[in-house]
């Protein structure tokens, strides 16, 4: 656990440079150039349906790293083939400045129970709860609102996304490819990689759900 805690403070050392010759988007320009994305995400981020992620009030600097990864093939979302060949740098940018200055709206947490590895049955919600607030100390999986937040609102500049009211469907999605390891553009510190592969399903499940309710 004590390794997983060092990578992610790593991490948050590494952004923190980077931020410092990140050039802020221009979001009134990002606007019009993120007319295409409407159809997936929504015009303003929020998209109608959880197969594609909502995207509003992620963070400018995680949002330009997400589409440079795109574009680039470092993250693979078949979706998104094609999409952004055509950008610019500053395009991206500014796509990401106006998404961040959108506010998401809550998915909402459901009401349900999980098996876990040892047969037990537990409330869902609660365990969620556990794993975001406190992680588990057992499995060493420290706590998601380490980097994220106690709020789930993220932490902006050093590139953490928000992932109060995301879809849960597209958290437990994200989680089970970090950890099979298809997606791996969490960098070299690899901190959701080490932390996902410790998580059961029911532990992904669980925590996916909570965020996705999760307000102030």
């Amino acid at each position: 656990m004590n390794s997983i805690i060092k990578k992610a403070a790593l991490a948050l050392g590494v952004v923190a440079v980077a931020q410092m010759a990140h050039a802020a988007g221009d979001a009134s320009a990002g606007q019009t150039k993120a007319a295409a994305c409407a159809a997936c995400h929504g015009p303003d981020g929020n998209s109608p349906a959880p197969t594609f992620p909502k995207i509003a009030g992620l963070g400018e600097k995680y949002l330009h790293k997400q589409l440079q990864d795109i574009k680039s093939g470092a993250r693979e979302v078949p979706e998104m083939v094609g999409q952004l060949d055509n950008m610019s740098d500053q395009d991206l940018e500014d796509i990401a400045a106006f998404f961040a200055s959108q506010n998401i709206q809550l998915s909402g947490s459901q009401e349900f129970t999980v098996m876990l590895n040892n047969g037990d049955t537990v409330d869902g919600l609660e365990l969620g709860r556990k794993i975001f607030r406190a992680g588990n100390a057992e499995s060493g999986v420290p706590a998601c609102m380490g980097c994220h937040s106690p709020t789930g609102k993220g932490n902006a500049p050093a590139g953490y996304p928000r992932l109060s009211g995301q879809y849960a469907q597209y958290v437990e999605k994200q989680l089970k490819a970090f950890r099979e390891g298809t997606r791996k553009n969490d960098g070299e510190t690899r901190v959701m990689r080490s932390v996902a592969k410790q998580l059961s399903d029911a532990e992904i499940k669980a925590v996916a759900n909570y965020v996705a309710g999760l307000t102030d």
